[in-house]
């Protein structure tokens, strides 16, 4: 048959930037199956319709497929209609990067392989996998790249065949020998070459190689939900023999072993991707290439010696086919690992759940959406008292914060986390009650706070280390902003600018909503939007000023306007219902008190001079006249700015799937203007409450 072939190609950049891959296009075929699986998971039948198999019941022809779940139970049924017919036998099976939890909770898969040979884990015969492994080339640089980024992303993001892992328990103390258990009966050890003595045999081994070690024994998930049993019974463990069977990270348990050993598990790849030559009792894929030190003699059609890199690419590139659920479609597997990455944080973040303080009620809908699809549930209170007795991680809109509950968390070791709207918003305003896409949380301040350090501060430390897999998704991302036009509240404007002059420098100065906790916290000593003005008149004395009124100010929902007579004298031109973009692009330089647009001009390569200390001074890429803290001591550069801003801080949701999601679908979401449901009728009484009160305070 010869090695099968790569199951993506390259396609041209998507309209948002970002590089994409497809299904190699082959035709359909008739796909018959007698698994009720296949008719039960909506997920699995899309995955395969969309990698061109027609699913059907009945009697296949000799051209048809016949598909069957792996070696389940149901299997020798697909198995004895394709030899009765002639049909060719396709197996199918889960992808490496299978979902937070195990399929007995209910997620779908994040991808399938969909093998025409055999099945990944079956060592009596040929897979495609191992053929892939013994005959593909693996030595383009781009493929092996992203092999090697793909092993960093999942180290970093503490990712593997179930990521429902928290990064923050601690693994016992360095030196142990690490022993991975699995599910008794389980296919993987059976055509593995293995059995239920090979459990033993190992623990045994592993005790005469490592005498003075410490031995942990890591469960498997399902095995620690109570699902399916495992091979060790922990009441009949020897002395200097630990079970583990806490949601610990793999990636923290390999990060302080000496050695791993295993019978077939996934996690010997994921230790071989950190760094580990795992010890084998059975015959796993990743087993007979170099990489592993096998206690069964090795196929002799596994003679070929692999790098780390060559496994991941065909294991997790050339292999699985991989599935976008933002999107519907099949996708490349780093956009798997991002959809991953924010269901894995939310997961850790908010399992617990939380009590939330003066989150305004409007808001209340939109904030469980956000913050409770890990399962955690989310109480809103109007007071700290009731906050405190519920025992969970505490919320409160960053605004709001004062000293009294810092003191109560404190005192009650509860949590206190900052949250605020992100720096890519929405299509419309807060003010107006348009829920955010973004969200961040902070658990040490507040972004645009400069009188404490916060999170966002730490993160922009670390980014200016980042490795250039990172920088490049940051500078796509720059490129996606720009071309899309896409900003804060992406509110456009149909309000054209004059005929500029060609001789005078352009200088946009935005202004703000003058109690915003931005412009109290970190404007400086300038006072107010005329102040504003007058300091930009004066350093740039011969320039063209273009005044941006705030959105919110400019319609009438927030303190900030400009006497009419200030703005003749110091603006030469008055950019009312304009869009940013248009003028950021028009401007030689931004001048700012702490605005966003400043942000904004930086990503569009347009020189800021700051005036107060927004989140985005003292790095370096500023003009900063204001007094920034001492602290910002790192030079990031702006992808790695990028980077920290709109990739690690903040947390999207995406409104069409209610799901975490990376920033690239918000961004998608942003341009395409599919946002928001329909205003809720509490949300349109808060608008009419707000309306009302400011009628009756401007009196």
């Amino acid at each position: 048959m010869g090695p099968p072939q790569d199951r993506a190609t390259a396609v041209p950049d998507r309209p948002d930037g970002f590089f994409a891959e497809a299904a190699a296009p082959h035709a359909r075929r008739a796909a018959y199956h007698f698994n009720a699986g296949f008719l039960t998971q909506p997920r699995v039948r899309r995955i395969l319709s969309l990698a061109g198999h027609d699913l059907r019941l009945g009697k296949p022809g000799a051209d048809d497929d016949v598909l069957v779940w792996g070696h389940s139970p149901h299997a020798p049924r697909g198995e004895a209609a394709a030899k009765a017919t002639g049909a060719a036998l396709v197996r199918v099976e889960d992808a490496f990067l299978r979902s937070l939890h195990p399929g007995r909770s209910g997620e779908p898969p994040s991808g399938l392989v969909i093998d025409r040979r055999g099945m990944h884990f079956d060592a009596t015969r040929p897979s495609d996998l191992e053929t892939l492994l013994a005959h593909h080339p693996l030595d383009n640089t781009a493929l092996l790249d992203r092999a090697r980024d793909i092993i960093a992303r999942m180290a970093e993001a503490h990712l593997g065949k179930y990521s429902a892992v928290d990064p923050s328990l601690d693994p016992p103390d360095p030196g142990f020998v690490l022993i991975v258990d699995q599910t008794r009966g389980d296919a993987s050890i059976r055509l593995g070459e293995a059995n239920a003595d090979s459990f033993a045999e190992m623990l045994t081994w592993a005790r005469q190689d490592h005498p003075d070690a410490t031995l942990v024994i890591k469960t498997h998930p399902e095995t620690q939900a109570g699902h399916r049993e495992g091979h060790f019974d922990p009441e009949a463990l020897p002395p200097g023999v630990v079970i583990e069977d806490r949601p610990i990270s793999p990636w923290r348990l390999f990060e302080h072993a000496r050695a791993v050993y295993t019978v077939s598990s996934q996690l010997g790849f994921e230790a071989i991707l950190a760094g580990h030559r795992p010890v084998t009792f059975g015959m796993p894929f990743y087993a007979g290439w170099g990489l592993t030190d096998d206690r069964r003699p090795v196929p002799a059609r596994r003679g070929r010696a692999l790098t780390r890199a060559q496994l991941v690419a065909a294991a997790m590139i050339l292999y699985p086919v991989w599935y976008d659920p933002h999107r519907d479609r099949l996708c490349p597997v780093e956009d798997t690992l991002a959809a991953l990455e924010a269901q894995a944080r939310a997961w850790r973040e908010d399992r617990h759940g939380y009590a939330a303080l003066a989150v305004r009620d409007w808001k209340h809908a939109h904030h469980r959406a956000f913050f409770e699809t890990a399962g955690g549930r989310v109480a809103f209170h109007k007071d700290t008292g009731p906050a405190m007795g519920e025992g969970r991680p505490v919320q409160v809109w960053a605004s709001r914060e004062d000293d009294m509950l810092a003191a109560a968390c404190a005192r009650a070791d509860r949590p206190l986390l900052r949250v605020e709207d992100g720096f890519l918003r929405s299509r419309g305003l807060g003010a107006r009650l348009i829920p955010p896409l973004s969200l961040v949380q902070d658990d040490l301040g507040i972004y645009y706070d400069p009188t404490r350090e916060s999170r966002f501060e730490r993160l922009v430390a670390e980014a200016a280390m980042l490795d250039a897999a990172r920088l490049r998704r940051a500078e796509r991302l720059i490129t996606a902003l720009t071309r899309q036009k896409i900003t804060k509240y992406n509110l456009g404007g149909d309000a054209a600018l004059p005929e500029l002059p060609g001789d005078r420098e352009i200088i946009l100065v935005p202004g703000q909503v003058e109690d915003d906790a931005s412009v109290l916290r970190g404007a400086g000593d300038v006072d107010g939007n005329l102040d504003l003005l007058r300091t930009a008149r004066r350093l740039h004395p011969t320039a063209y000023l273009i005044y941006k009124p705030h959105p919110d100010v400019e319609a009438g929902l927030r303190k900030g306007a400009v006497p009419i007579g200030d703005l003749v004298d110091l603006a030469d031109h008055v950019a009312k219902d304009a869009d940013p973009t248009v003028l950021i692009r028009a401007a030689d330089r931004v001048v700012t008190m702490t605005s966003g647009i400043g942000f904004e001009a930086l990503i569009r390569k347009v020189p800021v001079t700051t005036l107060g200390a927004p989140f985005y001074a003292g790095w370096g890429l500023t003009t900063d006249l204001g007094a920034v803290p001492a602290r910002r001591k790192a030079r990031p550069s702006l992808a790695a700015f990028v980077h920290a801003a709109l990739i690690l801080y903040p947390r999207y949701h995406d409104p069409v799937t209610g799901l975490p999601c990376p920033v690239e679908v918000a961004v998608e979401r942003l341009a395409n203007g599919v946002l928001v449901p329909r205003k809720s009728i509490l949300a349109r009484l808060q608008s009419l409450r707000g309306r009302i009160a400011r009628a009756f305070t401007n009196r």
